[in-house]
């Protein structure tokens, strides 16, 4: 009931409109049936809350060291190199391995073998034998083993073409060909980025009460955006190697635009159910930043020019967003359409000059434009208010698990279903193509997979993903039994919805905690599931390759080391192609 304190002395104009309770302020909240279907969470974009625009915004604001501690290559860039940050407390060292890789070998596949880098975050300043025990163990990745002193495990393949295109620009004095580098959008891809204990790396529970780590993710961001620092000065590197005296370094501008691809697949998708307090907490503050915002009766002058100028960028942004997926660039297409609308219904003077601007711009988007369209409004109505916002960021993360109550009384239990879980049992789970998809982990790389129930074997293995069946099971279960039964009592009886009983007795009270849709159904898109965890990370230029699989731009347009408090802005959402004579 407090989170407005501490923005109401912003302006008094601001304090005025914010003088509303704050029961006004959630009744401008999207509902979760609305926010939580995956046609809405596959249009999903990155905003302000986002875990790598909180991230680089803690760097620039606790004014963060950088040093490269060790840079030990040879003329190709094969070695080892070492890039730490410097905190207020601490040190983080990125320890990163990259050699050869024979052609016949290269893949992005999950079962690839060998990549062009293999690295760490290493938790303070390696020793030698730290350095020694992770060239022996982190080229080799999952069959490797690892220490509590290694918080994240990773691995990135090279774009070839353009990696190899910015080396021999460089090399003979030139700067790359800006349009081909635009197509792409960075050097370097990672293919896998384990934190949080995998294969022996240290528990979240080490780090969790670490200021620079109570954001979600944002370890994990941190490694990514060293070794994005990585990839730069590894193209310059190789490429002064080749063109000695006559090499150039890359333009500033193109080294910011150049973000770290990477190709995301089915082993994100189980995390948002496998989370559902963690995934209502974002999904909260996202919302209840968008409700404060068109909360606001008044606007200023200073807060519409931010406005003006992030959507006129949004514009630019994605125009140049082009993909071969065809339905993503139908959407596309129909977003272009809905973001010129905008800009027509802004240049109205009579539109701007009236109270209540902003609900009055997400009113208009909700009326006129595409789910993506919508969802791209909400990330613009949030950019420009990071004093009356920011502070969200704080609790987009939590400790709490599931829990069972086993005293609870089966009528209540039942209650809980029909009140909370509606959308669930409105499904039909009899038809067949209801319960058509299941997912299970591969054998081969314990990766997550999705069959088809009735063509393919191993639904026996099904991962406990079907949340929306398990209710409907359960409540056609409970029928039978009388209203004075425990839940405990029950579950002796039937053990098999111990799963679903814990979740739906916790995730109650949590209302953006579950996806409100079938995830079984045969016309599910696993794709959507990525975006919306991806948008949250910050992802850009959603790129499509089937519905199972994605790549995307990370820390594009992001300020490097060397960029912060030096004038340029640190806020970098929708970057941009860069306009310069070289280009």
């Amino acid at each position: 009931m407090n989170f407005l304190k501490g923005h109401l002395d912003h302006s008094k104009k601001m304090k005025k409109s914010l003088s509303k309770s704050v029961s006004v302020v959630a009744e401008n909240m999207r509902s979760p049936e609305k926010v939580m279907c995956l046609s809405r969470m596959g249009s999903s974009f990155q905003t302000r809350l986002s875990f790598m625009r909180s991230l680089t915004r803690r760097i620039s604001r606790e004014k963060w060291k950088f040093e490269k501690l060790r840079f030990d290559l040879d003329e190709n860039g094969y070695g080892t190199s070492i890039f730490a940050v410097h905190l207020p407390e601490r040190t983080y060292s990125l320890i990163v391995f990259t050699n050869y890789i024979d052609p016949e070998m290269r893949t992005d596949r999950v079962v690839a073998e060998v990549w062009d880098a293999t690295f760490n975050l290493f938790d303070g300043i390696p020793s030698e034998k730290d350095i020694k025990r992770l060239a022996d163990n982190t080229p080799k990745q999952e069959a490797g083993r690892f220490s509590p002193s290694e918080l994240v495990l990773a691995r990135a393949n090279k774009s070839l073409r353009l990696f190899e295109h910015v080396v021999t620009s460089l090399s003979e004095g030139r700067q790359p060909d800006m349009d081909l580098l635009a197509s792409v959008g960075y050097l370097m891809r990672t293919t896998a980025v384990y934190g949080s204990g995998k294969f022996g790396c240290a528990d979240r529970e080490k780090i969790s009460d670490r200021p620079e780590a109570k954001g979600a993710f944002q370890i994990e961001m941190l490694a990514v955006y060293l070794f994005r620092w990585f990839t730069i000065e590894l193209v310059e590197y190789i490429a002064g190697k080749r063109g000695g005296s006559t090499a150039v370094n890359l333009d500033s501008e193109f080294s910011r635009y150049l973000g770290i691809g990477n190709a995301t697949g089915l082993g994100m998708a189980p995390f948002l159910i496998k989370h559902p307090v963690l995934i209502h907490n974002w999904v909260s503050a996202r919302e209840t930043a968008l409700a404060r915002v068109i909360s606001l009766e008044s606007h200023t002058s200073s807060t519409m020019q931010h406005f003006r100028e992030i959507l006129d960028k949004a514009v630019e942004h994605v125009a140049e967003w082009n993909v071969d997926d065809e339905q993503q660039t139908d959407r596309i297409l129909r977003l272009r359409k809905d973001l010129q609308k905008l800009l027509n219904w802004c240049s109205r003077k009579e539109n701007v000059e009236k109270p209540e601007l902003w609900k009055r711009i997400f009113q208009y988007a909700e009326a006129n434009f595409s789910l993506e369209g919508q969802e791209l409004t909400v990330s613009l109505l949030i950019e420009p208010h990071g004093e009356l916002v920011d502070d969200l960021t704080d609790s987009m993360q939590t400790s709490l698990g599931t829990k069972i109550d086993p005293k609870m009384g089966i009528k209540q239990l039942k209650k809980l279903l029909e009140e909370c879980f509606d959308w669930a049992l409105e499904i039909d789970f009899d038809y067949r193509e209801n319960q058509r998809r299941f997912w299970y982990y591969s054998e081969e790389k314990l990766e997550p997979r999705f069959g088809d129930r009735y063509s393919d074997p191993g639904a026996e293995q099904e991962m406990p993903l079907a949340v929306a069946r398990d209710v409907y099971m359960l409540h056609k279960q409970l029928i039978n039994f009388s209203a004075d039964i425990s839940v405990g009592r029950f579950l002796l009886l039937h053990p098999e919805f111990r799963q679903i009983v814990r979740r739906i007795q916790t995730v109650v009270r949590f209302p953006y905690a579950e996806i409100r849709d079938n995830i079984i159904q045969s016309k599910t898109r696993p794709i959507d599931l990525l975006r919306f965890k991806l948008a949250f990370f910050g992802a850009s230029k959603f790129d499509p390759k089937s519905e199972l699989w994605t790549r995307i731009t990370m820390f594009q347009g992001a300020p490097l080391p060397g960029q912060f408090g030096t004038g340029q802005s640190e806020e970098w959402a929708f970057p941009l192609k860069p306009r310069t004579e070289a280009a």
